[in-house]
């Protein structure tokens, strides 16, 4: 288990915690960091420049949240009571609106936020993606990012038809590829690339091959929405004579490079194709929950699919997302499934996202040679006393504000529940103004906005 070099002091060395391992098991033990990787597990306790004993703490590997979108914040507490997706739903702000300064604003507290609740891992897209990244990245999170590509005029589509612009397409692509060339591999590796196909309702099928062919071109993963909707499917249907899914598997982009969000509206067809092709079912239990709806996980387990977790425009608490996920997939079932734990969805909120990017070799796991992105959990409370069974505490008991402190790459970036690479109160503040901003620009408002005076902003 030991680094083949303990002769060089590790860089941090945490005693007396309780790990959980890849496969949900808890190992008391030892754990040193060297530079950006696990060094070491074990029972001795190497030399070290900082030694942190950590007696009633959990530490997991970070939560890799594979369909996030930092910087739509400006719809909480909204968005989810509309029953729609906001970039279809008249009356809310639309990212499109945003200048390069309102997103970085915006994207900057989603970063930290999810950070905060132990997600390590985002995989984020952005109508700014080149004005957000660096500043999100400033937080400490570790960030797959993507210019938002659709070819769609979004106005027409909140009219109730969709206008496609071949234009408006090269033009994004044209700025996907400098993003790539700039910012692949930027903030010490933290910053990544992969690509964003809106959902096969806002992008052309020409314009689908093309960024198909990008990501060949650059060996990247691609995500999407698909069969987010019954509209989406009624309208690929319409236009195309066959479901999202059996669109994109024609397309040549059902593969195990695709990371496809949502998966509720689909048929047998559709669960087969995606079980067949590799593809990563994204699981969002939470947003699609509140929208009175859910995708058949269950059964698209069964026909073979992969499945990771996400939060969507909710918040960055993946704790929630992996209890919902349990709990939903027992609805559905019925009962209580040995193939349905605690440790199923613990992995897909850990590693099968890592994998689904790319990167399950470095992520997701707590081994040695792996990366030092790790989240540590106050078990001290009462509502995780006692705890006879970490990963089952975890998952049925604890809550985002259980995390302690947060290491990613290597690097201690929250300790204590405070951020030590931002200030945290600006980014509050500066997120505030963008918003309230963002809603006196909207022509018909759902909500007024700020609807409640006293509020500390």
């Amino acid at each position: 288990m030991n680094d083949q070099c303990l002769n060089q002091p590790l860089d941090l060395l945490i005693t007396d915690a309780i790990l959980l391992l890849e496969d949900g098991a808890a190992q008391a033990t030892h754990l040193g960091i060297r530079g950006t990787q696990i060094a070491y597990l074990g029972e001795e306790r190497p030399a070290a420049a900082r030694t942190l004993s950590l007696p009633g703490r959990v530490i997991t590997p970070g939560f890799v949240n594979t369909h996030y979108h930092a910087g739509l914040n400006f719809v909480r507490g909204v968005a989810p009571d509309c029953g729609f997706a906001p970039s279809y739903t008249p009356g809310l702000p639309q990212a499109s609106w945003l200048n390069e300064e309102e997103a970085l604003a915006l994207s900057r507290l989603g970063a930290l936020e999810a950070l905060r609740a132990g997600c390590t891992t985002l995989a984020d897209s952005f109508v700014h993606a080149e004005a957000t990244v660096a500043g999100m990245a400033e937080t400490g999170v570790r960030l797959f990012a993507s210019q938002r590509l659709a070819d769609v005029d979004f106005a027409s589509v909140l009219e109730g038809n969709r206008r496609f612009d071949r234009a408006r397409g090269e033009r994004q692509l044209e700025r996907t590829g400098a993003f790539i060339e700039r910012w692949a591999g930027q903030a010490d590796g933290r910053i990544q690339a992969h690509l964003t196909a809106h959902a096969p309702d806002t992008c052309s099928v020409e314009f689908l091959g093309d960024i198909r062919a990008m990501a060949e071109r650059h060996s990247l993963p691609i995500s999407t929405h698909l069969a987010q909707s019954q509209d989406e499917v009624d309208w690929v249907r319409a236009t195309h004579h066959r479901s999202p899914v059996e669109l994109l598997d024609e397309l040549g982009l059902l593969n195990d490079r695709l990371l496809a969000g949502h998966c509720i509206h689909v048929g047998d067809t559709d669960i087969s194709l995606l079980g067949r092709s590799g593809a990563h079912v994204v699981h969002i239990p939470v947003g699609n929950a509140m929208s009175g709806r859910i995708a058949p996980t269950r059964r698209l387990l069964e026909a073979g699919a992969p499945i990771c977790l996400a939060t969507d425009t909710m918040h960055g608490d993946m704790i929630e997302v992996m209890r919902w996920a349990l709990a939903v997939g027992r609805l559905q079932a019925g009962h209580v499934a040995d193939d349905w734990q605690p440790g199923d969805v613990f992995a897909m909120g850990t590693l099968n996202g890592a994998r689904a990017l790319g990167w399950a070799d470095r992520l997701g796991r707590i081994a040695v040679g792996a990366l030092a992105d790790l989240v540590i959990l106050d078990f001290r409370q009462l509502h995780l006393t006692p705890c006879i069974d970490p990963l089952g505490s975890l998952i049925h008991n604890a809550t985002a504000a259980d995390v302690e402190s947060v290491i990613v790459n290597g690097e201690l970036v929250i300790e204590s529940g405070r951020a030590l690479k931002v200030d945290e109160p600006h980014i509050r503040a500066e997120a505030n103004r963008v918003c309230q901003a963002l809603w006196k620009r909207c022509p018909a408002p759902l909500r007024p906005y700020p609807p409640v005076a006293g509020i500390s902003r």
